[in-house]
């Protein structure tokens, strides 16, 4: 069992919190205050829980509720490993390869009053560019499949909303019967998939402008009007939108590997927070430019300082729309087809599917049976003896 960080998002905001909340009445959205009441109460006695006894060296331990908020750096793990079992019979045995898609600042500064639509927008056109160009006879002649995953942030917490795709080397021909693969190493040709995305993308945005659907504050009040927002726009139909593609992956157990560190990200995990005072918050970061520009040998990893009311306010830039959807699937792997669609694949792979196995091991009775805690001192099951009320607090040892 993992000791407690030395320091948590949650610490930040029990200390900090209530007097910038207080200072940004009618700035912050309900979402944003559920998620800071969320991650401050998670374990601890405001949510409930469980006194354990081991049944083996007979230790007694309190196991607090957690909030299962998505945006809580404590409770990703669970969800995380629930999500990945059920990925992992999709897995195809075929390259996989990452392909990342970036908004361009200007459009990021407007996305974040406009979140559902500009977010949303940002899956289907990097979907729509990926199975379009896919399906030209020029590069591959297939439909594919995709898994889009969004994450909002860099590493120094900024606004910096970008998609990583999962999408495995190849596709169904028309016919629907033959796998075609993909060259050895290359999926798509990246400039092509930026032109592309482009293009959509701000042919859709500007559909969204017509139809009254973005809206505008501050210094971007005047991109209301429709005069404004074309001259706004048209720069950016010229400047080179940021999209690239990683080597593949080195087979599907390290696409899994992979998927299970990026799926249930939140904008910061408490592991890289270093310290706190009435000054500052301290935490590690990244700097993806080190090596870039004549930076070469710089080291990537840093740390910064924030006053703690800017490192509440970067975190909370990342809450997203209640309902919203982060992971989304496309094409082969999209929700309402992908069984019947993955099982043509196999066919056209030739991939025998095997029927799960059933022993006494794997049956729902000696399922039920394994052990939901287990004590970290011996490794025995832990027994729930009491069950502790939303505020509750122990007074005392449990009663033997």
């Amino acid at each position: 069992m993992k000791g407690r960080p030395a320091l948590e998002v949650a610490d930040i905001f029990r200390v900090h919190g209530p007097a910038w909340r207080e200072a940004q009445r009618g700035h912050l959205s309900l979402g944003q205050l559920k998620v800071m009441s969320a991650i401050t109460q998670c374990r601890t006695a405001a949510l409930g829980g469980h006194v354990l006894r081991c049944d083996g060296c007979g230790t007694d331990s309190v196991s607090y509720n957690s909030c299962r908020n998505r945006h809580c750096p404590k409770c990703q793990s669970t969800a995380a490993q629930r999500w990945l079992d059920a990925r992992q019979a999709d897995l195809l045995p075929v390259e996989y390869f990452h392909v990342v898609f970036t908004l361009p600042a200007p459009i990021a500064d407007i996305a974040y009053t406009n979140k559902a639509a500009i977010y949303g927008l940002l899956f289907d056109m990097a979907a729509s560019a990926l199975q379009t160009i896919a399906m030209d006879p020029k590069h591959l002649g297939a439909r594919i499949g995709a898994t889009l995953v969004l994450h909002t942030w860099g590493s120094a917490l900024t606004h910096h909303p970008h998609v990583h795709g999962i999408v495995p080397g190849g596709g169904l021909a028309p016919d629907g019967t033959t796998w075609v693969a993909c060259r050895p190493g290359f999926f798509l040709p990246v400039r092509v998939l930026s032109r592309l995305f482009r293009r959509r993308f701000l042919e859709e945005l500007q559909r969204l402008h017509q139809a009254s659907r973005l809206k505008f504050f501050g210094e971007h009040a005047g991109l209301a009007d429709a005069a404004q927002f074309k001259a706004w726009l048209a720069p950016l139909r010229k400047a080179e939108w940021v999209v690239y593609a990683k080597p593949p992956f080195a087979g599907p157990k390290a696409v899994l590997a992979y998927l299970s560190r990026y799926t249930h990200r939140v904008a910061i995990s408490n592991s890289r927070l270093v310290a706190m005072d009435d000054q500052g918050v301290c935490f590690r970061w990244k700097d993806y430019r080190a090596d870039k520009g004549g930076h070469a040998g710089r080291t990537r990893y840093k740390t910064m300082t924030l006053a703690p009311q800017e490192f509440m306010r970067r975190f909370l830039l990342h809450v997203l729309p209640g309902g919203f959807h982060r992971i989304r699937h496309y094409g082969l792997l999209a929700n309402g087809s992908r069984r019947a669609d993955l099982a043509r694949v196999r066919e056209a792979l030739k991939v025998e599917v095997k029927p799960p196995s059933v022993d006494a091991e794997a049956t729902p009775s000696a399922m039920q049976q394994a052990p939901v805690f287990v004590c970290h001192h011996c490794g025995r099951a832990l027994l729930v003896v009491q069950t502790i009320l939303r505020g509750e607090v122990i007074r005392g040892p449990p009663a033997s």
